[in-house]
């Protein structure tokens, strides 16, 4: 086998070894909230953490980041995605307006995530919420 024949399997070789670390390098390993499990209910947390100061944040539910308003007796939980639609800062319940403020650029959102006051112009991402058991579970909606 002359030199050059000799590099060039050399050569072909490495790349053929290559290939499947290109291709793992190239795909994507983080799940989305969008996946078909996240479009079901989902547990954020149980009815006594809920109960305890009338809310309840999930940081790292299922489908992302949860606020979850009022406690085990209410009828009609509230539950948003309290990721400010402005700059991302986390907005907080002001239980005696009803309304969500961001604590950043002073947004307000009504209890249905649409905007009342900018400088946000989109609403917050809302979900359905219920209490199965001893657990808090939001579904998308």
């Amino acid at each position: 086998m002359k030199r050059r024949d000799f590099i060039n399997w050399v050569g072909l070789g490495w790349i053929a070894s290559s290939l499947p670390v290109a291709i793992a390098a190239c795909t994507s390993q983080t799940t989305t909230p969008t996946s078909s499990a996240s479009k079901d209910w989902q547990t954020v947390g149980t009815s006594a953490e809920l109960d305890k100061n009338g809310q309840l944040l999930a940081n790292n539910s299922p489908v992302g980041p949860v606020l979850v308003i009022g406690t085990s007796k209410t009828a009609n939980l509230i539950a948003v995605n309290p990721t400010c639609t402005h700059k991302g800062c986390t907005v907080g319940w002001k239980a005696e307006a009803k309304k969500f403020v961001c604590p950043c650029h002073k947004s307000e959102f009504a209890a249905d995530g649409k905007v009342q006051k900018g400088p946000a112009t989109e609403p917050l991402k809302t979900y359905a919420a219920k209490i199965e058991g001893n657990s808090v579970a939001v579904k998308p909606t």
